[in-house]
Order: C-alpha cells, then sequence, then structure tokens
C-alpha cells in the first residue's frame, strides 16, 4: 500500500497490475466499507486479466485522512481527480464503484466524462436532492444508534469481530466530522445534466435489494445506461457473490460497454 498526497489530504491506495492495458478504478462504500471490500473480491481478478487497478480509502476512511469538514459529494470526486493526477493515469478510466462509491462514480463522470471510458455501479444510485436527504438522514440515525453503548458488543456477538472492527472506524466518521451535514448540502446536478451524460453506464442491483426498483428510471435518465439484477442477493451484492459479479464486472469492462459507446442509444 502506498501513501499519496492529494491536495490537502494523504490517502491511502493500492494498486495492482500496474502498466495494464487500461486503468480500472474501484471506489467503495461509505462508512463501513474500505478499499479491501475489492481486495479480498474482484481487484485481483481485474489484475490476473492485464488491466492496471487502482483501489483507495475514500477521505474519512480506512487508512485516509479524516478532516473534520468537507464530505460533500464534490468533495469525494475532487478526490477521485486529484489522485488520477498524482498518479498519472491520462488516459479515460474505468470506475467501478459500490454503493456510495457508485454515485461518487456517477459524479465524476459527469464533470470529467473526457476521462471515464465506463461507470459500472453495484447498488448505487446517482447524486440528486432524494439521495442527499436520504443519506444524510442514514448517517444522522447511524451515528445516534451507536452512541448506545450496547450497540458494538452486540455487533461482534451476532456478526464477528471484523464486522464489530468496521463499525469502530465507521464511529470515528460518524461522530468526528460533519459528514451528515455535508452529505444533505453536497452539490446536486439537476435532471438535465444526467440526461446529457456521454458515457456508458451499468448498474447491477441486488434482486432483494430497496434499489433494485430504480432499475427503469435509471434506464430512462441515463441515456447510455443498461441494468443488470443478480437474484437472490439484496445490497451487499458485491461482497455476497463475487464469483457472480467479478465475471459481469470484466465482461463489462472488455466488452459490453462498447456497444452502448458505439451505439449513443440505451439498450433495450
Amino acid at each position: 500500500m502506498t501513501r499519496l498526497d492529494a491536495g490537502d489530504l494523504r490517502f491511502n491506495v493500492e494498486r495492482l497490475g500496474e502498466g495494464g492495458r487500461e486503468t480500472v478504478v474501484l471506489v467503495h462504500g461509505i462508512a463501513t466499507d474500505n478499499l479491501t471490500s475489492y481486495y479480498f473480491t474482484v481487484a485481483p481478478e481485474f489484475a490476473a486479466a492485464g488491466y492496471d487497478v487502482v483501489m483507495y480509502d475514500q477521505r474519512g476512511h480506512g487508512r485516509s485522512a479524516r478532516p473534520p469538514h468537507g464530505y460533500g459529494i464534490e468533495d469525494f470526486s475532487g478526490d477521485l481527480a486529484l489522485l488520477l493526477d498524482e498518479l498519472g493515469v491520462t488516459g479515460p478510466v474505468h470506475l467501478v464503484g459500490n454503493s456510495f462509491g457508485g454515485t461518487v462514480a456517477l459524479d465524476y463522470a459527469l464533470h470529467h466524462p473526457g476521462r471515464v471510458a465506463s461507470v459500472l455501479m453495484v447498488e448505487s444510485e446517482p447524486p440528486t436532492d432524494a439521495w442527499a436527504r436520504k443519506m444524510s438522514g442514514l448517517l444522522a440515525g447511524s451515528a445516534y444508534q451507536l452512541h448506545d453503548e450496547r450497540t458494538l458488543p452486540w455487533i461482534e456477538e451476532t456478526y464477528g469481530r471484523h464486522e464489530a472492527r468496521l463499525v469502530r472506524w465507521s464511529m470515528r466518521l460518524l461522530h468526528g466530522t460533519s459528514i451528515a451535514e455535508d452529505i444533505a448540502a453536497s452539490r446536486i446536478p439537476d435532471e438535465q445534466s444526467w440526461r446529457g451524460l456521454d458515457v456508458p453506464v451499468l448498474a447491477v442491483y441486488g434482486a432483494n435489494s430497496d434499489l433494485a426498483d430504480m432499475a427503469d428510471w435509471l434506464r430512462g435518465l441515463l441515456p447510455r445506461c443498461r441494468t443488470h439484477t443478480v437474484h437472490g442477493h439484496g445490497h451487499s451484492v458485491l461482497v455476497g457473490t463475487p464469483e457472480t459479479i467479478g465475471p459481469l464486472l470484466l465482461d463489462w469492462v472488455r466488452e459490453g460497454h462498447k456497444e452502448l459507446l458505439e451505439a449513443g442509444v440505451p439498450a433495450p
């Protein structure tokens, strides 16, 4: 792992297969997530297939810096731009985002379309006003629940030490920063901006997830968007079935995005 300064912050970065034919950037979710969710699932598969794989802990997460403020969606996507500059990645990249990471990836693609070959988001949605309100409420609610001293022992007993350790890390973020307030005040693109996004997008959802119902709406919003549903899984589909998600992501990066890129119309 490498510590890399980007802007005013230091980030924890992992790179596999450096020098590969194309770069795939893996962006993790929020609070209890970090780059290890990719390191132990799909990242080695991409590297073995000859891709340059970049993973990093987002601000406030894992071993990256945790500033007290600055957690709007534009801050997260701005970090991605700075990191790619520091790494010397100049060509268009394939962005893979899990949960909140997919929202960051879409925001980055909207503001840097020439630097993105495709977006593949897993259990994600675009940053909208409704999304900002929902996320802020969820983060504030989680912070409140974690003030209860009985919560951590219950999590460790129910889900194990690893999950409890992730929750301890998230407590530092939720209790020590303004992330809930900053997400609510994020810079939100208007609907017309999304309708002009000229980047191929694949959105993957677990059939049992609350987000699965947005597939039709998303295909109508983004001009080059395809969706895929994984049956028998919910929001944790990435870590729940990497043997399914891995080949799906790899096929998309290899060939799947090209059809939408060339056609310029949404797939049926």
